[in-house]
């Protein structure tokens, strides 16, 4: 993402904005230098050159901030010549102390690149973790349009403990929302085990409570081999599946200890009433596959959006939550894409661009069916 840059453009190459800067610091070294040979010599105003270099790192690398810096200090011994004080002790500690200060400005800006290439490749990683492990849903299932966002809670991360997923199957759709206990990159080995287990089992479970109890064993046995002692019973992750079949205006939902979505109806989001959770995956409270099932009328025009709860818990600086429901009602009516950007945009302007936790959205809206035949996913996705 960072390309090493050239001294200086070749001739055929037109130049950079930041090529053209550079006639600020070099105009800035010629009206210091001749103010101060044409000022009173009690008026000295060859220290103030430091601010050639200084306002180069701005925007360029240690090499032409050390040539800037150079050429400054140049300017300064054309200052004590002009002057007939270039051997005097004042003049030798200016020119002394403008070349220190200018190395030190080289050093910062060498310092700021290297951090520059770290975090450029942090977020390469990132990245590339979220492309295995969160693959975008399609815009288009079935008959359903589809839309999702990410939003991590630590700086420069791509993904965290939240997770989604989509299966196709023969008859209609399954979605999964999830969070594990934590966030940022810690939790990345859980959410990418339960993503992992669910593209698996969406297809060879029946029901949604023994998809639930397909995923509580994969959760548990790996807590069994890889959780720490320290952590005993202390990790966890929820979960919310859903189904929607192609033939049928409902929707099926569990939830595992999950919060239950809104369903945004003629213009009105509203919570799912009968939706009653269990508890979250890897507790082992009791068994998920008796889980309780909700349906809800799902009909053409109607959506559904799955969120986890670092969208509802995020705060602003009075510490008061973010009003999911009443601010969804304004963008009801807009398609998947449209209402979560909507939702992104002002949830992070609510939050003064902080988020206390990572957070997770996927909108699901049942759309007329067409002639075209039904997109279906990968069997192992």
């Amino acid at each position: 993402m960072f390309a090493s840059q050239q001294l200086f453009a070749r001739p055929w190459q037109p130049w950079r904005p930041s090529r053209l800067l550079l006639l600020v610091p070099l105009v800035l070294i010629v009206v210091i230098t001749v103010a101060d040979i044409v000022s009173p010599v009690d008026i000295v105003l060859g220290p103030l050159l430091v601010i050639a270099p200084a306002i180069t790192a701005w925007f360029e690398g240690p090499l032409l901030t050390g040539a800037i810096g150079g050429i400054a200090v140049a300017a300064q011994a054309i200052i004590g010549w002009r002057s007939s004080v270039l051997w005097t002790r004042n003049t030798i500690v200016q020119v002394f102390a403008l070349i220190v200060l200018s190395l030190l400005i080289v050093v910062f800006c060498a310092v700021r690149d290297r951090r520059s290439r770290e975090l450029a490749q942090v977020r390469s990683v990132a990245e590339a973790a979220q492309r295995v492990l969160l693959w975008p849903l399609p815009h288009r299932l079935g008959t359903l349009q589809l839309a999702c966002v990410y939003m991590a809670a630590e700086e420069e991360a791509e993904i965290g403990g939240d997770l989604y997923a989509a299966a196709r199957g023969t008859e209609g759709t399954r979605v999964v929302i999830g969070d594990v206990r934590g966030k940022g990159l810690s939790a990345i080995g859980e959410a990418a085990l339960l993503l992992g287990a669910f593209r698996e089992a969406a297809h060879h479970n029946s029901a949604l409570p023994e998809l639930a109890a397909a995923l509580e064993q994969s959760v548990t046995r790996y807590l069994a081999d890889f959780e720490p002692t320290e952590e005993m019973g202390e990790r966890f992750a929820t979960a919310l599946l859903l189904e929607i079949p192609d033939d049928d205006p409902v929707a099926r939902l569990t939830s595992c200890g999950h919060l239950a979505p809104l369903l945004l109806q003629d213009g009105h989001p509203a919570s799912v009433p009968d939706l009653v959770p269990s508890p979250p995956l890897g507790v082992g409270l009791t068994d998920p596959g008796d889980a309780t099932v909700a349906v809800l009328p799902f009909t053409v025009g109607d959506t559904l959006l799955l969120y986890t709860d670092g969208v509802v818990e995020a705060r602003d600086r009075g510490g008061a939550f973010y009003p999911l429901t009443e601010r969804v009602a304004q963008w009801s009516g807009q398609s998947p894409q449209a209402l979560l950007h909507h939702i992104q945009h002002d949830l992070l302007a609510y939050t003064g661009g902080r988020l206390g936790d990572d957070a997770a959205l996927i909108a699901i809206r049942r759309a007329p069916a067409t002639d075209h035949p039904a997109r279906r996913l990968p069997h192992t996705r």
